[in-house]
């Protein structure tokens, strides 16, 4: 093969994996939100990833699934700031008001703030496995490629999380942060759409 057309071959390989990556740009920041907790942070880490993966992208097999691939780059960030600095950035409350939603029914965000909150409170990794698999959509075997477990782990993890998240719920065992109810309405649905593909 001549070095002009491995050259073309690997553009079209470049221009094709840049393609993908683009459609998965909402998945990545709704995943990287749940995580975070914080848009602004999700942000930085989804753009973070996205970096990452473009210089691996000679790593990446076209034609598998990237959205796995991405969402264990993204999650492997994650964790890798969090060891760096275990402070958490604080809210930005002006931001939050600036989300702050009207609604109809005044009980739906207080129902969908307390839902984000217990959440919140549950281990990193149930959280994890509970929006990839209740949220994002993704099988189990998906899930535990991701997390970089065994499908048993992520089953059991859900499996915890829901009970978890059910007693939280029900005892009103989690903490307030004083954040908008209308602002936990407006991302938790949104996440919850793009983490599904719909």
């Amino acid at each position: 093969m001549s070095t002009a057309t491995r050259a073309d071959r690997s553009l079209e390989d470049d221009n094709a994996f840049k393609t993908e990556l683009v459609k998965l740009i909402p998945h990545l920041r709704a995943f990287a939100r749940t995580l975070t907790g914080d848009p602004t942070a999700a942000d930085d880490l989804a753009q973070d990833a996205m970096v990452k993966a473009w210089d691996a992208r000679a790593s990446f097999q076209l034609g598998t699934n990237m959205k796995a691939w991405t969402f264990m780059i993204l999650r492997n960030q994650f964790y890798s700031d969090k060891r760096r600095s275990w402070r958490q950035t604080q809210l930005d409350q002006e931001a939050a008001e600036r989300t702050l939603i009207a609604v109809d029914d005044p009980e739906a965000p207080v129902a969908l703030d307390e839902l984000r909150l217990a959440l919140a409170g549950l281990p990193d990794e149930q959280r994890e496995a509970l929006v990839l698999v209740g949220a994002g959509g993704f099988a189990y075997e998906e899930a535990a490629e991701i997390c970089r477990c065994a499908v048993g782990t992520v089953k059991s993890r859900v499996s915890r999380a829901r009970k978890a998240l059910q007693a939280a719920l029900a005892r009103g065992e989690y903490g307030r942060d004083g954040r908008p109810a209308g602002d936990a309405m407006r991302s938790i649905l949104a996440d919850a759409d793009r983490l599904s593909g719909r």
